[in-house]
């Protein structure tokens, strides 16, 4: 069970580095799709859909999508790193007042 808020006793919280995995996770994949889709995108106008994706683009496909899921990972792990609150022990968030604290210890750990 997640600790109360500090400030508005609101049993609310999000655990923040929970949150912040779930982000470079989806940020990564995401700037991976982008990646690969502009690196074997057409320029021009538009043309009657594909069948068959060209093998040939599959080398620049791959490099696209890794670059652009090593940028989406480090936007996202900048950005939650911002609302990490310092000090030891696992950061949550209140979802009633916004609140950012550390509680001493993870009440997840000791379920397992």
């Amino acid at each position: 069970m997640p600790p109360s808020c500090t400030r508005c006793a609101s049993p609310r919280t999000l655990n923040l580095e929970a949150a912040q995995l779930v982000g470079v996770v989806g940020s990564t994949l995401l700037g991976g799709a982008i990646g690969a889709w502009r690196a074997t995108a057409k320029t021009g106008p538009l043309a009657v859909a594909v069948t068959r994706f060209p093998l040939a683009k599959l080398p620049a496909a791959l490099m696209g999508a890794v670059a652009g899921g090593q940028t989406g990972s480090r936007i996202a792990h900048l950005l939650l790193e911002q609302w990490l609150p310092l000090g030891n022990g696992t950061p949550w968030l209140c979802l009633s007042c916004g609140q950012a604290f550390r509680y001493p210890y993870s009440p997840l750990a000791s379920a397992y």
